[in-house]
């Protein structure tokens, strides 16, 4: 019986448009896409759990391969040496580390109970180049007590809300409705940390979030000023758009 084939990826964003496919420009999507049909001898439809942008990376990123055209697809390859064999035609910087056999109805994105993101803030007066790409250099210093501002602000964000205060305005959504299970700021060496997961999120709005949550770090805004940004329901209202460089999806729960 033909199912499809669930495959977990890590990758580096910043060479891509984006994940989903584009006429004119490298996507994750378009490179899977290559790549499974190298591997499998046709053309392959690929299913991805969420798209994110240009630059953005994944430590855990889900996506199911079936025959294009089809809902499932059938294969002598083991699925514990799938990662191996789809690799060989993928670039450096997009890796399969997992693949398992999923019944033809799951849907990559559809069947996602929620999924955290983290963003990565490197505060330090000098540049990295080798952290040019991976996270945001912010040239301020945030200690404890800034982060724990942070921590607190980031607390209101829990639970259902209207989010559009976070959205990139003209945006083409049906509802600005989320619901967000938990977040957590926390520093690792000179890097501080934003963690937050939910049930969906609207376009740049992590990274608005960060940037809001910076301007609490930096005594301009207060924590308790989020319920007040968030009911307000303004763009105007948060704070900037933290560069994409720093926005990783960390983690999906089916």
């Amino acid at each position: 019986m033909a199912m499809k084939i669930l495959i977990k990826i890590k990758y580096v964003g910043t060479a891509y448009s984006g994940y989903q496919v584009q006429k004119n420009a490298p996507t994750v999507q378009g490179e899977l896409c290559r790549a499974a049909e190298k591997l499998f001898g046709f053309p392959c439809d690929i299913t991805g759990c969420s798209r994110t942008d240009s630059g953005v990376h994944a430590n855990m990123f889900c996506a199911t391969i079936s025959r294009h055209g089809e809902q499932g697809i059938e294969t002598t390859v083991p699925m514990d040496k799938l990662p191996r064999a789809i690799n060989a035609f993928l670039p450096s910087d997009i890796a399969v580390y997992e693949a398992e056999l999923v019944p033809e109805d799951f849907h990559a994105r559809h069947d996602v109970k929620y999924k955290e993101y983290i963003y990565r803030i490197r505060c330090s007066h000098e540049r990295d180049p080798f952290l040019s790409d991976r996270c945001w250099h912010y040239p301020h210093i945030l200690d404890d007590a800034d982060i724990e501002r942070m921590k607190k602000a980031a607390e209101h964000f829990v639970g259902t809300h209207d989010f559009s205060s976070y959205m990139a305005q003209g945006s083409p959504v049906e509802s600005t409705v989320r619901t967000v299970f938990y977040t957590d700021v926390f520093r690792e060496g000179e890097t501080v940390i934003f963690k937050i997961a939910g049930d969906g999120f609207l376009y740049n709005m992590v990274r608005i979030m960060t940037g809001t949550l910076i301007s609490v770090g930096r005594g301009k805004l207060s924590p308790d000023d989020i319920p007040k940004i968030t009911k307000a329901c303004d763009r105007t209202m948060a704070g900037m758009t933290a560069p994409p460089e720093g926005l990783y999806l960390n983690y999906v729960k089916y």
